[in-house]
C-alpha cells in the first residue's frame, strides 16, 4: 500500500510538480495550525476572557454571586498567563 501510494505520489510530481507543491503547501496550512502551541494558549486565554463585561455593582450583601469588585477573582481567571 505504502509502495503504491509513493509511486503515485512520484509520478504525480513527475508530470505536475506546482501543482504537487501547492497541495502540500495547501495540506500544511491545515494542519499547522492543530500542531501550534499558539493554538492552545489562544483558547486559554479565549475561554478566560468574557464576552461581556459586567456593569460594577456595590455590594450591599444581597447578591452573595456578584463580587464586591469588577476586579475580584472568579473562575480560572489568567493566572496560568503570569505565570509564564
Amino acid at each position: 500500500m505504502a509502495g503504491r501510494l509513493a509511486a503515485a505520489l512520484r509520478s504525480f510530481w513527475a508530470k505536475e510538480p506546482v501543482i504537487a507543491a501547492s497541495v502540500g503547501i495547501a495540506a500544511l496550512a491545515l494542519v499547522s495550525p492543530l500542531l501550534s502551541p499558539l493554538t492552545k494558549y489562544s483558547e486559554m486565554i479565549n475561554q478566560a476572557t468574557p464576552y461581556t463585561y459586567p456593569v460594577p455593582l456595590r455590594d450591599d450583601g444581597r447578591h452573595p454571586e456578584v463580587p464586591s469588585h469588577p476586579c475580584a477573582p472568579e473562575g480560572p481567571g489568567l493566572a496560568w498567563l503570569q505565570k509564564l
